[in-house]
């Protein structure tokens, strides 16, 4: 959520901001709710002044036994007129309330408008594979060497569904076990979170109520709290500490979660979303900072880094891109993804969204920090990185280290979990 004073002083540098990633803007609408709004409660305000002098009055009347009744008549109007703008400011806040969260967040300066078509490559590390003419794909390699079962998967969970067998199962518990130790050991704190979540979870994320349709809602019972299966661990981290002051002195605050991640969405017919690279469930470590202001900057371009480093040990050759305003999530300033290149494909996939909220998370979260005990409060920065997922790297494991008679070369971190350093038909 923006700030709405920000707002209110600096209009057209809000609007153009947003017209970056928003084809129409209207704050005027917004500025005359909040105008609305600040009228109704300094009436309130007014009349309650106005209300406990007429109190005060009567009461003296009442103790000198003298007539009250005009005064009365005159409390009883103001009670019914605050009554009245009491319920027009309720209306008022939930329908300003209603029109900021439509809103995005301000992309950063950096982000360039538009939609893909307008995404900057950062950088790029590492030669593209050399594969020679027809050498197979990654679903051909992975049925090939009994990694993945692509057909008993849709029939257990339907399409856009698998299932990891032999050693494609312990590959990717191999990953996932490599990137956990490498996030422990550089200090963020490790958390295994509830995977069903309750809705202003998804609200606080920024992903309710625009895209609360791309998440799978639980039926419960009359009466219970409404719930979701998470879509990221992202949207559990930050509702850690939903509601709370932080002590300055814990800033900055760094965890990663190891979940399943649950989206309505799967695998299509086209050929770039075939086998793993797209499903209703996938694996993924999440990276999570929260921050203060002045430590954003370089918390994001840690996120990126370990990101980075994690592809360059597993041996993958891939690109950094700065996402265009349209093309990031509406919750963030600013993305980068990591995208590692998939060789029968000729395309880039990614694997890793790297993104810096600003306060826009923590201000629908309520989560803030004071520098003094007697201190102002301020908001927190939050950002969130993949740290990795697994269903793309994958593929691009298979491919990129795929060998003339058919094997597949285990990336050397993980040669010690599988006990091997070839994968063979």
């Amino acid at each position: 959520m923006l700030d709405i004073k920000l707002i209110r002083e600096n209009t057209e540098e809000v609007r153009a901001a947003l017209l970056k990633r928003m084809d129409d803007v209207d704050l005027d609408g917004i500025i005359a709710l909040d105008e609305k709004r600040r009228g109704l409660v300094e009436r309130i305000d007014t009349s309650r002044a106005q209300r406990n002098e007429l109190a005060k009055k009567i009461g003296k009347l009442r103790a000198q036994k003298q007539d009250s009744a005009e005064l009365e008549a005159e409390a009883a109007a103001l009670r019914d007129a605050i009554t009245e703008a009491e319920q027009g400011l309720a209306s008022a806040e939930a329908e300003l309330r209603q029109r900021m969260d439509e809103l995005p967040n301000m992309p950063d300066d950096r982000v360039p408008a538009g939609g893909k078509e307008a995404n900057q490559v950062v950088r790029t590390w590492g030669e593209k594979p050399q594969l020679p003419e027809g050498a197979p794909d990654h679903v051909a390699l992975c049925t090939k060497l009994g990694l993945v079962d692509y057909e008993r998967g849709v029939k257990l969970g339907g399409n856009g569904s698998w299932i990891y067998t032999g050693m494609g199962a312990a590959m990717e518990w191999a990953l996932l076990n490599f990137f956990n130790q490498e996030h422990f050991a550089d200090g963020y704190t490790f958390m295994l979170p509830p995977h069903m979540l309750l809705d202003e979870c998804g609200y606080t994320a920024g992903q309710f109520p625009k895209f609360r349709d791309d998440v799978y809602h639980l039926a419960v019972e009359e009466g219970e709290r409404e719930r979701f299966l998470l879509p990221t661990a992202e949207t559990a981290i930050l509702n850690v500490y939903r509601d709370e002051l932080i002590p300055f002195e814990k800033l900055p605050i760094k965890a990663f979660a190891y979940t399943p991640c649950y989206r309505r969405e799967a695998g299509s017919h086209r050929s770039e979303e075939r086998g793993t690279i797209r499903g209703h469930q996938f694996n993924k470590v999440e990276m999570f900072q929260f921050v203060p202001p002045e430590l954003a900057e370089q918390a994001f371009e840690e996120l990126v880094g370990k990101t980075e480093r994690l592809v360059q040990k597993l041996g993958l050759h891939y690109r950094t891109t700065l996402l265009a305003a349209k093309d990031a999530s509406a919750s963030m300033r600013m993305t980068n993804d990591i995208e590692v290149w998939l060789p029968s494909l000729g395309i880039y996939k990614e694997v890793s969204s790297v993104s810096w909220a600003g306060e826009y998370q923590a201000r629908r979260a309520s989560i803030r920090f004071k520098r003094a005990p007697k201190g102002k409060s301020e908001y927190v920065h939050t950002l969130n990185g993949s740290g990795l997922a697994t269903s793309r790297l994958f593929p691009a494991i298979i491919e990129q280290h795929q060998q003339p008679d058919g094997s597949v070369r285990v990336p050397e971190p993980l040669q010690k979990w599988l006990g091997v350093e070839v994968l063979k038909p």
